[in-house]
This record gives structure tokens, sequence and C-alpha cells, in this order.
């Protein structure tokens, strides 16, 4: 049977509750395969021996009727050794710096050993998960880069939008995501390429994301679920860590082609597990780092959905 290793953040850095790596690692033992956690310190290569990797058991618990986690503990570990029946889940979250990169290589080379990795290394490295959805032509408007001029003639091109959102390229969960007004985009933007020491998303304010946005998570191909997220009143950020409320969500004809068509793109590139973010039935992001809202998802559902990934794996 195969053994299956998670590489996640420490247990500390996530929120138990609600984590989708946590519910993911918690079924597959539920489901009676050999799971084990790693932590970046424990994840090795070696090209003279077989490589091997410190994996950690635990003990979990559901909270009862519920997919939220009651309990996440380690509860030892042991040496391993790699070989050919073994599994890698990349479950680390982002920012996608230096640091990520270094443990994608080290997946990469690992693969080379043949370990088998979920999602790809070379996929996720080729992919920058806002960029890559606005080469999609169902895709708002967006500027991406550093230069002043260049945005002066971007938004030339808008002369009807008032109000622009300023997003980081590489952060995630509404981190450094703000509305300006017009007058404002190009003295802030000058700012923020400082502050951030790089490129800045620029876009129009669509203020359909007060009405909600959608996040589908799909696997090898299929839609595992989908949910709408609405920001509290007076906020422009759907995002439930932030006071977002969620429910269940029936893809349009429109949004379910078009999420159909990126996954079985990327599943060339080894990207099975993808979180879609639609905004207006037009994509805002296609998450494959570590797509999360497993949890919320499978809340809606009333079903571990956690169980429908690992029948397709």
């Amino acid at each position: 049977m195969k053994r299956h290793f998670i590489l996640l953040d420490p247990l500390e850095k996530l929120s138990v509750k609600k984590d989708s790596t946590l519910l993911f690692a918690h079924t597959l033992k539920s489901e009676g395969i050999d799971c084990r956690l790693v932590f970046e310190q424990d994840l090795n290569f070696s090209n003279r021996a077989k490589s091997t990797v410190f994996g950690y058991t635990f003990d979990s618990k559901l909270m009862e009727n519920s997919v939220y986690l009651d309990k996440f503990e380690l509860a030892g570990g042991e040496l391993c050794e790699l070989g050919h029946d073994d599994v890698f889940h990349m479950r680390l979250d982002p920012p996608f710096d230096g640091r990520y990169l270094r443990y994608l290589w080290l997946l990469g080379a690992l693969q080379a050993q043949g370990v088998q990795v979920v999602n790809d290394p070379a996929g996720v490295s080729r992919h920058n998960e806002k960029l890559y959805a606005y080469q999609n032509e169902s895709s708002h408007p967006s500027f991406v880069g550093a230069g002043a001029k260049a945005l002066e003639s971007f938004l030339e091109s808008l002369a009807a939008v008032q109000t622009f959102v300023l997003k980081p390229l590489d952060l995630y969960q509404g981190i450094g995501v703000e509305k300006v007004e017009r007058a404002a985009v190009l003295e802030r933007f000058k700012q923020k390429t400082q502050e951030l020491n790089g490129p800045v998303i620029v876009q129009p304010y669509d203020r359909k994301v007060e009405s909600g946005e959608v996040r589908s998570i799909y696997f090898k191909g299929q839609e595992i679920g989908s949910i709408l997220k609405t920001p509290p009143r007076g906020e422009f950020l759907a995002n439930i860590a932030r006071g977002a409320e969620f429910k269940r969500y029936d893809l349009t004809q429109t949004e379910r082609k078009l999420c159909d068509d990126v996954t079985k793109s990327l599943m060339k590139e080894g990207i099975d597990w993808v979180a879609f973010d639609l905004l207006g039935g037009m994509l805002s992001e296609v998450n494959i780092t570590c797509p999360g809202l497993l949890v919320e998802v499978s809340q809606a559902y009333e079903t571990n959905l956690a169980k429908k990934i690992i029948g397709l794996l």
C-alpha cells in the first residue's frame, strides 16, 4: 500500500479547526491509509543513499456531526526511507518566495528518484496563481508591473473607472490588497512597488464582489465542490478568515466550462488539486500551491469532501 507524506507548515501556524491540509490528513488516516506529516526541517535528499524523511504520526478527531477538527496532535514518528510507492503532497502555504522554491526543488529531486508528488513541483513553479488567471481571456482587466508610465497607459484605457484595487503578486488571504480611488492610484502604486520591492497588480474595482466571490475546488479534472463567499457589509474582501460568510454554490454552465478547461490544461503539467476564485463569471485566481477552503466547502455540502479527493487518488 502506498504511504502518503504531507509536507506542511508547523501546526502552531495553522488554524487546526478548519485547516484543509489537516482535514485531508485526518481523512487519509481514517480511511486506513498510512499517512505521515513532514515539516520543512525533516525534508531531505541524498544522491549516495536512499533519501529519508522523518515522518510524524498524529492523533486527530472531528467534532461530532461536523467536518471541523476537534483535535489534531503529533503522536510520534520515525525515519522513513522513500521509495516508488510513496506519495508526497506539497501543502506548504504561500508566499511563493525563495524558501518556497527551495522546497519545490527538493521535491523535484525526490520525484526524480521515483517518489510521486501532488501537485507536481515543476508545474507549480511555472505558474503564478494570479498571473496565470489573468492570461485567460475570461479574466478581469489587469495590469502587472512596476512601471508608472506603463500604468498610466493602462489607466487611460479605463477612463470611466473611478476605483481600482491594488494587490501584491505573491501574497495570499487578501494580505496587502487595498482599494484606491483613481486620483491616488499612481502615487499609491509607486509606494507599493517600493514596499513590495517589485511588481504590483492593478485592476478596476468590481462591485460584484460585494454580492460574493465563488471558490470552486477541483481534483483530477472533477469538481469537488463550490461555495459563494460574501464579505461583511461595507467590506470588499470575500475572505472567510476575515469574516466572510459562505454557502453552497452551483456553478453556471459558463463557469463550469471555464474551470473544466483550465483544470484539464493544468493536469497535463501534473497539477491535479486546483481551487478557482471566480468573480462575475470571470477568473480571479487559480490556486495551485496549497488550495484551501476544503473544510468550508465540505461544511456547505454537509459531507467530508476529502473522501472524494482520496477516491480520485
